[in-house]
């Protein structure tokens, strides 16, 4: 399957077949929508890549402790990436991302703090930034007891993480601590209007414009927030210069992937260092896919590398 000059790689072309045959009507209820996806994301984990070592714990958010786990790479105080996982804010946990996480750790050579954050509907926005905020705030703190080199602590996520991890860097241009990187798959960038990729792949690439549409919703309309607020959208930022030197990744097959590019030039002209990657026969939450999809698993062991040259940097 081709759109423009991008073609769509074979294996993810027989999924997509796949999910369209068995996909139902979408969830109208935010619960049922986590249940279902967080059970299909675990069942497609595959075993789980090799680090030095792996515990839980719990880390400070706005409101109480957030669960959180640490994959520890083989080096003495190596940089500390701190992890928001995807999931439209709706979804997701430590055990969803879990094989991502361990292969950034194992080829990034860096440590890895995962953390999850308050979601919806139980908590909408911007209760999940708050959450980020904090969190991040924990782990600069807490870098040496976690093993890692506190002037080397990045932020990163996918999707729903991506977007807390940029607004995490924006917000630090006040209240500090700045990150040493960001790291954004496929970010959600701008949800005022949109960018062109949504027309163009609007439908049957696992994200659509109508869920795209849906987790908006649920996120920050009904919490009565403007979409122009740049804790929303962080590409309308007045002003993007001194935030966190950026690893953008986006996606062929993305509907999310103009907005990613958007960032990623905003970035550059505000003269922030950026690496930008783009997978041109991926679809978005290929981060997920690692466990079944070789082609997956390799896009993101090459982004570790990029991350872990950009915290050496």
């Amino acid at each position: 399957m081709a759109r423009g000059s991008f073609e769509l790689d074979p294996a993810l072309q027989l999924l997509l077949a796949i999910d369209a045959r068995i996909a139902g009507p979408w969830p109208a209820d935010a619960m049922r929508l986590r249940e279902e996806r967080d059970k299909a994301a675990i069942a497609f984990r595959g075993p789980p890549p090799h680090v030095n070592a792996v515990r839980d714990l719990q880390v400070d958010g706005a409101a109480g402790p957030l669960a959180a786990r640490l994959y520890s790479t083989y080096d003495a105080n190596a940089p500390l990436l701190v992890y928001f996982h995807g999931g439209g804010f709706v979804f997701g946990s430590l055990e969803t991302h879990d094989p991502g996480c361990r292969l950034l750790c194992q080829h990034g050579k860096f440590n890895v703090l995962a953390v999850e954050y308050r979601l919806v509907p139980e908590h909408r926005f911007p209760h999940a930034i708050l959450d980020a905020q904090a969190a991040f705030t924990w782990a600069v703190a807490h870098a040496k007891e976690l093993g890692s080199d506190p002037s080397r602590v990045g932020v990163g996520g996918d999707s729903a993480g991506a977007n807390l991890s940029a607004v995490v860097c924006l917000l630090a241009k006040d209240k500090g601590p700045m990150p040493a990187c960001q790291l954004l798959f496929y970010p959600p960038t701008d949800r005022s209007r949109a960018h062109p990729s949504i027309d163009s792949l609007a439908e049957g690439f696992m994200l659509t414009r109508e869920s795209i549409a849906w987790f908006h919703g649920e996120y920050a309309v009904a919490a009565g927030a403007d979409a122009t607020d740049p804790r929303i959208s962080p590409l309308l930022a007045s002003d993007l210069r001194g935030v966190a030197p950026a690893i953008v990744v986006t996606a062929g097959f993305d509907p999310l992937r103009d907005e990613g590019l958007a960032y990623a030039e905003a970035l550059r002209k505000a003269g922030v260092p950026v690496v930008a990657k783009q997978f041109d026969s991926q679809i978005h939450g290929f981060f997920n896919l690692t466990g079944l999809h070789d082609a997956s698993r390799d896009a993101v062991v090459e982004v570790a590398r990029l991350t872990r040259g950009v915290l050496a940097g």
